[in-house]
């Protein structure tokens, strides 16, 4: 055939028209796929099989074109047509008008999809992130009749979100977030947006002697989609192997991709020891509550778990938490604590070495009681490798070591990440605050602080932040008030040093005084820490005590208030003295501040 002939004869037959009328169709049934898909939760592989079946038809499109002819007789072979009855002209007319109406329509779904999505990404500046793989696991029912078995079912919540959250293709809330949804929550969507999450699980336990059911159920909370649910009746010894069953069903259900080592961290048992495992759970039942004397009482369940099984990774990295947080409660000093920190984390790792909490409780340490940073940054990125959605190694990293350091930007990077996986965590909302001021954002901060005490005004840490704040904005009247609303609602002397520190500031000297004098008779009946003395005579005009007692603060190891001594914004009038200097190169040496580390 004549080449110039077998072109008149594509255009004749329509088949140029055909190729751009299926080219739009195509486009538009993608745009219209890529729409409707997702709201009725498809899998993603839907969308490419369509796709292909949709480059597949192209050809056959064309072929069809060529051979046949629509006629008002129907559909006939274009070899069966007379010349004179054809009426492909009359047909491409009719092609031309339906595509112009087609590609007007995909043009709107395609200006529809870019304000979408310019939507999204405007909210997505304030919303926590959201994928489909993302999970919380709500508060579990205790549906025993014996409520001293509270413990129990908090534990078994807790082991459950502990599994998932060492997979590190899911994105996995803290417990800290979802206990606040413990009064059997009703708008599963709000909680969902709240958290950042798509799914939810939701359960009950029941506990009578060595028998325990599981009830669990797992939701779509975007579209109310219940995705998979199981009631399990063991006995005591078979909770591992049910908590296990559990994690490694919702990681498959979510699609989740699991390593060698992540599949062996889901399926781990802790312990052989039923009574141990128990001991371990009241334990952590007290630790939760973050109080002095409920830290007191988790050390004792965790040594008693020891004490049944001295194998127990786990209740010895429990065990090196406590004590380490102890003292920023006021539940004792330092020099006394962290020494029991550090000798029970060293125990968990020489047991197991892929212990994430163990590794975290062993970086703290390094952080806040040795004043190893570097040491500290590889102990805390470890911790993280081996439990991707641990929010308390994320936030102890910025915090305890990188804010002390001078690495600001990277410092409210691992915070942000930090409040993704805890977004209702007031001390983490309180820390990005502290992070936005290190990184020279004040009025940020401010509002950030603001926003923590929206959420809880008795939370008396995120009250004297922003008095901090205020004060560098030079709004002491403010920041005054909120000093004293801090120190009203707790009995730690570091609100009550900066009471006294500000009141000097103001010239209110005999106040300064009377609170400096209170202070010193705190320290004769508890530990008390010598930073807030050295506040208030910084306040007063008198260096040299302030750089007395803040040597006095490092030689009792304080790593929480002295850890940030090169940053700490009321200690800024002493940068430059001399007895100042030597102190901050003692805990941060000069060539470690601002210098990037070299991990990461």
């Amino acid at each position: 055939m004549n080449p110039h002939n077998f072109f008149s004869e594509l255009k004749r037959r329509n088949v140029y028209k055909v190729a751009v009328a299926y080219a739009v169709v195509s486009w538009l049934l993608i745009q219209a796929a890529s729409i409707f898909l997702p709201a009725f939760d498809a899998p993603q592989w839907v969308m490419k099989v369509f796709i292909i079946i949709i480059v597949l038809g192209f050809p056959v499109a064309l072929v069809l074109s060529w051979a046949f002819e629509i006629t008002p007789e129907g559909i006939k072979l274009e070899s069966e047509i007379a010349p004179e009855q054809s009426i492909t002209r009359k047909t491409g007319r009719k092609i031309v008008a339906i595509t112009t109406v087609l590609a007007v329509i995909a043009a709107g779904l395609f200006v529809f999809q870019i304000l979408r999505a310019r939507s999204t990404s405007s909210v997505s500046a304030s919303a926590p992130a959201m994928t489909n793989k993302s999970i919380a696991v709500l508060p579990f029912d205790n549906l025993s009749r014996d409520p001293d078995n509270a413990y129990f079912c908090e534990g078994v919540q807790d082991e459950i979100l502990t599994r998932l959250a060492k997979v590190a293709d899911l994105k996995v809330i803290s417990r800290t977030s979802t206990q606040r949804f413990k009064s059997a929550p009703q708008d599963l969507r709000d909680i969902a947006k709240q958290l950042g999450v798509a799914n939810i699980l939701e359960g009950s336990v029941q506990k009578s002697a060595d028998q325990v059911r599981v009830d669990v159920q797992l939701i779509n909370a975007l579209t109310d989609a219940h995705l998979w649910g199981e009631i399990y009746d063991r006995r005591l010894t078979d909770i591992f192997v049910v908590e296990s069953d559990i994690a490694k069903t919702i990681a498959d259900t979510l699609q989740a991709k699991l390593s060698g080592s992540e599949k062996t961290a889901l399926s781990k048992k802790p312990t052989e020891n039923p009574e141990a495992y128990e001991l371990y759970l009241q334990g952590r039942f007290f630790w939760n509550k973050r109080t002095a004397p409920d830290l007191r009482k988790s050390i004792d369940y965790f040594n008693q778990a020891i004490a049944k099984d001295p194998a127990y990774a786990l209740a010895y990295a429990a065990l090196a938490q406590a004590w380490m947080v102890l003292p920023a409660y006021n539940g004792g000093a330092p020099i006394d604590c962290f020494p029991k920190a550090e000798a029970a984390a060293t125990k968990a790792l020489t047991l197991d070495e892929s212990s994430s909490d163990a590794h975290a409780a062993v970086a703290d340490i390094k952080a806040v009681y040795n004043f190893d940073f570097l040491g500290a940054t590889a102990g805390f990125e470890r911790a993280i490798q081996l439990n991707p959605n641990d929010a308390n190694a994320h936030h102890w990293l910025a915090n305890q070591v990188l804010a002390n350091i001078g690495q600001s930007e990277r410092q409210l990077a691992e915070m942000k990440r930090a409040l993704e996986l805890d977004p209702l965590s007031l001390v983490i909302n309180t820390n990005l605050g502290v992070a936005l001021r290190c990184a020279g954002r004040l009025d940020d901060a401010i509002a950030q602080f603001r926003k923590t005490i929206e959420m809880d005004g008795t939370f008396y840490f995120a009250r004297y932040n922003l008095g901090n704040a205020l004060e560098v904005k030079g709004n002491l009247a403010e920041a005054m008030a909120q000093y004293q609303k801090a120190a009203e609602l707790t009995d730690d002397p570091v609100p009550i040093g900066f009471v006294g520190h500000l009141c000097g500031v103001m010239g209110r000297k005999e106040e300064a005084r009377k609170i400096l004098e209170q202070l010193r008779q705190m320290r004769t009946q508890r530990y008390t820490c010598a930073y807030s003395l050295a506040c208030v005579f910084l306040g007063l005009g008198e260096r040299d005590e302030a750089v007395k007692w803040l040597e006095q603060g490092y030689q009792e190891r304080d790593g929480y208030n002295i850890g940030p001594i090169r940053i700490d914004p009321i200690l800024t009038s002493l940068h430059g003295d001399p007895r100042f200097e030597a102190l901050a190169e003692k805990i941060v040496p000069a060539r470690e501040f601002g210098a990037r580390s070299a991990s990461k």
